[in-house]
């Protein structure tokens, strides 16, 4: 059974919508909701939350339904979970040991299982109590009337053995998390140096960013029509229109009422959305309560620091929304937020080149104009300049091929030799061509052959500028 609190500022509709997503997270669980109580009150009970009548009345429906658990909405206090759970005879949980524990489910990577652990032990240190013998007190020996020397005093329980164990393993995955967080630092701050700009998918869970990550960049990450399917970040390349390569990530999805613990828990991960150059902020267009997770994901991104990275809005199942809904969702996103959002659907492919080419319009362009000959010999490095930039004009002479082009720093490097005029001449140092481990894993042919292709450009250029890397 599920129980709701509507509390003076919210809507009957809101309280009947967020016990819908409660269902559902129940249901990726594996558990059945048999049925849904809510109690109007204008502040919680201190005791038992809902009051007591109200608990009483539970117990009555909870025997009746044959139900082996009780689900508040909210997060519920240890005092307030203990009290229930004496009246009513029965587990007593709230919302968000379910989402640790569909969390605890879906987590694959040493990383994500180890937020997990922390957010579930962090979660379960203050609501530790004993029964019967756990909190009889330890005593050794038989003197002193059988109480045992030292034995007579407070003690340590069985409590407190928890408790210490428990504190011990925090401090263990907390210094875990730290060896993580600095191996992400080194290689976000290679990916800075060798100038790789990263857009980073974000939104609601069940938004459909792992669908459009598989679609944009040929990856197969697991999809399921579930909650929180997916956990573990993912960091794929995705080339764009105007030859520039950048990272795409994905990342955990958000919910309302996401609890606190789990935010802190996977703060190292979710802060990579805060070092992003674009978030784009994935909506289900479909979903009835798109506006209401809009907001949801946008009070995340504020607390973890990334409110402040240039964001776009994408409508994502737009082949499963209504039209006239769509319409009205897209007039209220431009009239109050005054943001243009990017309708697509990861299922047909539709949108998708309008929102590859927003991705290359609202990145910034770091870019050279040069001007370089470049012997037939070489015309690998034609072709490169094809390739990670752009060509404005292009001239076949007795020499060569005169090229005019916009480049990246990188390409400007290979064709050093060559430039008539070198814009990098007072930079003090030059960057290497990223590689796959510098922007994740594409295993496709094609960035395969690519890599090899740019390596060995890169050599000859260096040979041809006099070695300088």
């Amino acid at each position: 059974m599920i129980v709701g609190m509507q509390l003076p500022g919210r809507t009957r509709d809101e309280v009947e919508a967020s016990l819908d997503e409660l269902t559902s997270l129940l249901e990726t669980a594996g558990g059945e909701v048999v049925d849904r109580v809510t109690q109007r009150r204008d502040a919680p009970d201190p005791a038992t939350y809902i009051g007591r009548g109200k608990v009483e009345q539970l117990r009555e429906l909870v025997a009746a339904h044959g139900a082996d658990a009780l689900v508040f909405d909210d997060e519920l206090a240890p005092a307030q979970q203990r009290t229930i759970e004496e009246i009513v005879r029965q587990k007593v949980l709230d919302r968000t040991i379910v989402i640790l524990d569909i969390f605890a489910q879906h987590a694959t990577s040493k990383e994500g299982k180890a937020q997990v652990e922390l957010a579930q032990l962090t979660y379960l240190l203050p609501r530790l109590r004993g029964w019967g013998e756990a909190l009889s007190r330890q005593a050794g020996g038989r003197a002193a009337g059988g109480v045992g020397i030292g034995g007579r005093g407070p003690g340590e329980t069985q409590l407190e053995v928890d408790r210490r164990r428990i504190m011990r393993r925090v401090a263990k995955l907390r210094r875990d998390l730290d060896d993580f967080a600095r191996i992400r630092a080194t290689k976000s701050a290679e990916r800075e140096r060798r100038r790789t700009q990263v857009v980073a998918l974000v939104g609601y869970t069940n938004a459909g960013k792992s669908s459009l990550l598989n679609r944009l960049t040929g990856a197969d990450v697991l999809v399921e029509d579930k909650l929180f399917a997916t956990l573990d970040a993912t960091v794929r390349r995705l080339p764009l229109e105007d030859g520039r390569n950048v990272v795409l990530t994905d990342t955990v999805g958000f919910v309302r009422k996401l609890p606190h613990g789990l935010v802190e828990a996977f703060k190292s991960t979710l802060e990579q959305s805060a070092e992003a150059d674009l978030l784009l902020h994935v909506v289900d267009a479909a979903h009835e309560e798109a506006a209401a997770q809009i907001a949801a994901v946008e009070e995340v991104l504020e607390e973890i620091g990334a409110d402040r990275v240039p964001q776009q809005l994408v409508f994502n199942k737009i082949d499963r929304a209504d039209p006239e809904d769509l319409d009205a969702l897209v007039r209220t996103v431009k009239v109050e937020r005054h943001d243009d959002p990017v309708l697509v659907s990861a299922w047909t492919g539709e949108g998708l080149d309008a929102l590859m080419d927003r991705i290359g319009t609202r990145l910034p362009v770091e870019r050279y104009r040069v001007s370089a000959q470049v012997p037939y010999e070489r015309q690998d490095l034609v072709a490169l300049a094809h390739r990670r930039g752009q060509v404005i004009d292009e001239e076949h002479g007795d020499r060569g091929t005169h090229l005019v082009a916009d480049l990246d720093e990188d390409v400007v490097l290979a064709l050093r030799g060559y430039l008539d005029e070198d814009p990098l001449a007072d930079e003090p140092e030059a960057w290497e061509l990223p590689d796959e481990d510098a922007v994740g894993a594409d295993t496709s042919e094609g960035a395969a052959s690519e890599g090899v292709v740019a390596d060995a450009d890169r050599a000859d250029g260096d040979d041809a500028a006099g070695g300088r890397r």
